[in-house]
């Protein structure tokens, strides 16, 4: 361990020892018969490949002038996240990706430009230091939201599907039928991010304030910069997990306005396909 710059570097010995937490879990996992040993191997093992690979890239992109390659990366980082979103929605209407792509590049943009532009005023606009790692945040915050919000809109839905039946014979809009579930969704995807807010800086020092203040930063400048991130990565999971949900919900819908139950989705995925 050395230090430069009155911060503290880590080393490969400290990083090699820092597994040594895991070792711990995986033990208690062989002890529980929990079977989670692979899992945790493989994790530890791509957290440390994927966070070297992402700072080399980093220290290669700060290096380049070039806002093309930013909005490139910044595109690349939104399809990833709505593959994610995909993938943990199971359960979720086929052509989601599309819409959730949708969601996470509207909100994620505006919500970091405007940050960037507007709140940190960076110079100039396309400054990957910055653009980067704030997108990256955003991103990462408002994926897990819209994730829970569609996994539950859609959860609600199969939950009542006599009452939305009976909901749409009796004359009832799609959207009529489904706001219930809709409320239900957004409010659980938001209590997440709320009780954060609440519990920031009582409960738990939030991870970009951490990190700079390891990394030799004024506390008050690093808290500045905390509740700048807090504020938009809310904002962004309040404005994604609403406008991919109202992207999406219809797809439980036909085309005249019917419920599609569970055992029917498949049949009718087929014949719009065939059409």
């Amino acid at each position: 361990m050395s230090e430069a710059a009155g911060v503290v570097t880590i080393e490969w010995p400290q990083l090699l020892l820092a597994a040594g937490f895991m070792v711990v879990v995986g033990v208690i996992s062989l002890r529980l018969a929990l079977g989670l040993e692979r899992d945790l191997a493989l994790a530890t093992a791509r957290t440390y490949v994927q966070l070297f690979v992402l700072g080399l890239v980093l220290r290669w992109m700060f290096g380049i002038d070039s806002p093309w390659l930013v909005l490139a990366i910044l595109v690349l980082m939104v399809a990833a996240a709505a593959r994610t979103i995909v993938r943990r929605a199971p359960d979720a209407p086929k052509g989601m990706l599309g819409s959730s792509f949708v969601s996470m590049a509207l909100t994620g943009f505006i919500v970091t430009f405007a940050v960037t532009g507007l709140v940190v005023q960076v110079e100039p606009w396309y400054r990957a230091q910055y653009v980067v790692p704030i997108a990256g945040m955003v991103l990462g915050n408002s994926m897990n939201g819209i994730a829970l919000a569609l996994e539950r809109t859609f959860a609600d839905l199969d939950a009542r599907a006599d009452e939305l039946l009976a909901l749409v014979a009796l004359g009832a809009s799609p959207w009529e039928a489904a706001a219930p579930s809709v409320r239900t969704a957004l409010t659980a995807a938001l209590i997440p991010t709320i009780n954060s807010m609440a519990a920031a800086g009582v409960v738990f020092i939030p991870g970009m304030m951490t990190g700079q203040i390891l990394a030799g930063a004024d506390p008050m400048k690093a808290s500045a910069y905390q509740i700048v991130v807090m504020l938009m990565v809310s904002a962004a999971t309040a404005l994604g997990s609403v406008l991919a949900v109202l992207l999406t919900y219809h797809r439980r819908f036909s085309a005249s306005g019917v419920f599609i139950e569970r055992g029917l989705r498949d049949d009718i995925a087929t014949a719009r396909a065939e059409e």
